[in-house]
């Protein structure tokens, strides 16, 4: 059969009494795909347009069907390379208006699947969960690969199955992201995530006790009102950056990840202005004058210390130039507290200086001593922050000791040049008001030797403090040997001091020889001299055993020995006349007896209610605040 075209009737002859039918365009290859592209698209789409059909309205297109997902995705991106290709083309084209209006449904249709898998999956996009979904490989693009069955296997070990939510869960947010922001709906997925991920971080500060307060609420509020809050927003921060917010930067550089500025602007609005309360809570406080008092500083100490603590990871997370307010607030909260603490530590030392509070009869620890020592006991344990606050304030008292006395074994015996010799210039200084107001006191007992022993009950409860704690370390060695120097030098000064009769009535040479009246006065002399000096002293105390102990043995050795010998020698010259008892009225063995009942005096203070009251309230308030 021939080809019309070669048929008489439409030879070149007959051509001027016929009309040819006019030739249809060939198509190219690249319509071809594209138009395929198109019919591919209106099969998926249509079928789950959300004003199709009831089932599909409540259906969920993720949840359903994960490969039907998948094909709806490869839909829509076929259309998108359909619209750009007629758009070039021939932008007022029909076909290119069909693929618009297709496009449409299905970004309609991806926003209900975006709103639908962030609000049921809230339990599983956790912090947790998030950051070791982000750590598995191939999050999206393999995720179908590595499902087998019901299970999702991970270097041959099946995942949880909460773990498992939430990859599934992520993956699916990426691609919906994915497929809006490169389809030109990248601010209706961005809405949507705004939306749902802000309230969650809302609710989630607010779960923690974290509240929206100002200064001048903080003013109004009872003490343990504010305690309790400052306590639970301890508790908060950590939780709050380590979990909410690094979880929530996770989830969001994750879902966004096609697009680092719209990641940066999504992560910025849902959790700029809750980081800014939530940093704004130390400035306030500081800001109260509620706070300014010795007692209080330990509260503003923890706020500073937790934020120091959690600023790596607040740089890190809150990285985008966007956010840089919530690092000025925390900045902010820096500065103003350590300024509180420094007016704080300035109001303790003034406090030290102008304490009027009576010492213990018994020359005992005086309660200020212990409150003070307490206090630093506590501040070297904050020794990092201590170094933050301090280390440009310098001291600028001036004192007749070497600048050695101030140094820190630190940093190699040099002095104020790195942090942590500031914190020991800074409690060097404090330490050495209180031995100042300490001196003052001991001037006014009435009896040398009592004052004298109140100064070494004091200075061996300071050293002995410096010892046991994290003092030890910052002062040195080297401080605490020369202390200890000068506790010894304190008892020694007591023993002459105080038992200068007893020991002077007691002959250099006990074997020598003496007449009977002179041995009479001396045994006289020694019992007037020792019972004297028993009687006033019995009242005294020593409150620590090793101190108490290390007096009385160098006691005995100073008078038992020579009164043994001159006992043992000359007794015999008294025989037995008439009231001997009345003249030997003790044995060595008495003595020793006598002795060691010695210095267990009750430690009862006449001083004021200041500090007396502060040790008993203080104690309980240090302690709680003790790491």
């Amino acid at each position: 059969m021939k080809s019309p075209i070669f048929s008489r009737s439409s030879s070149p002859l007959n051509s001027h009494s016929s009309i040819s039918p006019p030739l249809t365009p060939r198509r190219t290859f690249p319509e071809t795909i594209m138009e395929e592209n198109i019919d591919y698209a209106t099969t998926i789409i249509t079928k789950w347009d959300l004003d199709g059909p009831t089932y599909r309205k409540m259906s969920s297109l993720f949840g359903d069907d994960r490969k039907e997902a998948k094909r709806f995705i490869e839909g829509v991106t076929g259309l998108r390379n359909a619209m750009h290709y007629y758009l070039k083309i021939n932008s007022s084209s029909e076909k290119l208006i069909r693929a618009q209006r297709l496009m449409q449904v299905a970004m309609k249709r991806l926003e209900k699947e975006f709103y639908y898998i962030l609000s049921s999956n809230r339990n599983v996009l956790d912090a947790e969960s998030v950051s070791r979904g982000s750590t598995r490989s191939s999050l999206s693009d393999s995720l179908e690969d590595e499902v087998q069955g019901d299970e999702i296997i991970e270097d041959g070990n099946s995942i949880s199955e909460a773990d498992k939510a939430s990859l599934m869960a992520m993956a699916d947010l990426k691609s919906i992201a994915d497929c809006m922001i490169g389809s030109g709906y990248g601010k209706e997925c961005v809405r949507i995530y705004d939306l749902i991920r802000k309230s969650i971080i809302d609710e989630s500060l607010y779960n923690l006790g974290v509240e929206k307060i100002n200064p001048s609420q903080i003013q109004k509020m009872d003490w343990n009102v504010l305690e309790a809050k400052i306590k639970s927003w301890l508790q908060a921060v950590k939780i709050a950056v380590k979990n909410l917010f690094y979880g929530e930067r996770i989830l969001c550089d994750s879902v966004f990840s096609s697009s680092e500025k719209i990641a940066e602007s999504c992560f910025a609005e849902i959790s700029r202005d809750a980081a800014i309360n939530l940093f704004g809570f130390p400035e306030n406080f500081a800001k109260s004058k509620k706070i300014l008092s010795p007692e209080k500083m330990f509260r503003a100490l923890d706020l500073y210390e937790a934020i120091s603590d959690l600023w790596p990871d607040i740089e890190m997370i809150f990285s985008y130039d966007s956010l840089s307010a919530v690092k000025c607030q925390g900045v902010a909260s820096l500065v103003k507290l350590g300024e509180s603490i420094r007016v704080m530590l300035t109001q303790f030392e003034l406090a030290i200086q102008k304490d009027s509070s009576k010492s213990p009869s018994t020359g005992g620890v005086h309660p200020l001593t212990r409150y003070v020592m307490n206090y630093l006991v506590f501040l070297g344990d904050y020794s990092g922050v201590m170094s933050d606050t301090v280390a440009d304030w310098p001291l600028n008292a001036q004192t007749p000791l070497p600048e050695s006395y101030f140094s820190s074994p630190i940093s190699g015996g040099s002095a104020i040049e790195d942090p942590s010799s500031a914190v020991t210039v800074r409690l060097a200084w404090l330490i050495l008001v209180l031995l100042c107001k300490l001196d003052g006191k001991a001037s006014l007992y009435n009896d040398v030797a009592l004052s004298y022993l109140f100064l070494a009950n004091n200075l061996n409860y300071v050293v002995s403090k410096v010892q046991n704690s994290n003092l030890g370390l910052l002062m040195g060695s080297e401080w605490i040997s020369k202390h200890e120097s000068k506790v010894k030098q304190y008892t020694g000064n007591h023993e002459r001091m105080g038992w200068i009769k007893v020991i002077m009535s007691l002959p250099k040479n006990p074997t020598a020889e003496f007449s009977l009246q002179e041995v009479k006065e001396i045994f006289s002399l020694f019992n007037s001299g020792f019972e004297g000096t028993y009687k006033k002293q019995s009242g005294w105390v020593i409150p620590d055993r090793k101190l108490r102990e290390e007096i009385k043995l160098s006691l005995a050795k100073k008078i038992v020995p020579s009164y043994r010998v001159f006992y043992e020698k000359h007794r015999g010259k008294i025989g037995r006349e008439f009231g001997v008892e009345s003249i030997v009225r003790y044995a060595p063995e008495d003595l020793n007896n006598y002795l060691s009942d010695l210095f267990f005096g009750t430690e009862v203070s006449t001083s004021t209610k200041t500090w007396s009251s502060y040790e008993t309230s203080s104690e309980s308030s240090l302690s709680s605040h003790h790491r």
